[in-house]
């Protein structure tokens, strides 16, 4: 790991991890994992809620692109000027969805190697030695079980199985049917889309099951969590955010 990760990334959320179970009753490190996850939605709640309704002001402009794309239908560069005119005039950015998960994805990767060395009994004593600051008690060894059940050092089939739960209900809790128009051929952007709203619903969930097989169970819970309390922040801005008429 390069130095930056450790020290800006690494370091802090390792510290964390062990700062809360030296605290949290019965020192359960699955109670640590799910308080650590909500600490990071919290902290991105302002992003992801951009980012939600982004999306949605995205498949409530539906309707005008199908009459943008009917209007223009012989003449793509008018197609496209539209398109971006009513994206600004909407105030929409279509990528604003991508940068919740850029943002997610070297926190993820710093979880994984915390979660792999906070739990391993093997190297746990030296990463102790080696990363903990000064002001957070050593507890000397961290206990992997939580609910007296799971191995969170070890991939665990049934979180696999719940995350991939959580990631299906978050994929149809951001998707909308919106009337289709048969008389017009979808567009490459409009099939492309359709596509992938397909892999999230139903490739996402089953990938997330399969990686969920080979991880630390920390790691999965972790995921299943963060899932869970997205597709809620989702349900409570489509149900607070009132639906724009066309």
């Amino acid at each position: 790991m390069s130095s930056i990760f450790i020290t800006f990334l690494f370091k802090p959320l390792f510290n964390i991890f062990v700062g809360l179970y030296d605290i949290v009753p019965g020192h359960d490190a699955g109670v640590v994992i799910l308080i650590i996850t909500v600490l990071i939605r919290l902290i991105l709640y302002p992003l992801t809620n951009h980012s939600i309704k982004s999306q949605k002001a995205m498949q409530e402009l539906q309707p005008k692109l199908e009459e943008i794309k009917k209007q223009y239908a012989g003449d793509q560069q008018k197609q496209a000027q539209a398109t971006m005119e009513l994206y600004r005039s909407g105030k929409v950015n279509p990528l604003a969805s991508c940068l919740p998960l850029l943002i997610q994805l070297p926190i993820l990767i710093a979880l994984y190697w915390v979660f792999s060395s906070s739990l391993n009994a093997t190297t746990i004593a030296k990463t102790l030695q080696d990363n903990l600051y000064s002001f957070i008690p050593n507890p000397g060894s961290i206990n992997p079980i939580t609910m007296w059940v799971f191995n969170l050092a070890v991939a665990s089939p049934v979180l696999a199985v719940l995350a991939g739960a959580a990631q299906y209900l978050q994929a149809k809790t951001m998707m909308k049917k919106n009337p289709v128009d048969n008389s017009v051929e979808p567009s490459k952007e409009q099939s492309m889309a359709s596509m992938m709203n397909k892999q999230m619903l139903y490739f996402m969930p089953a990938l997330t099951v399969l990686i969920g097989f080979s991880l630390p169970a920390g790691l999965t819970l972790y995921w299943f969590w963060s899932t869970l309390l997205m597709a809620g922040q989702q349900f409570l801005v489509n149900r607070i955010s009132p639906e724009k008429k066309s």
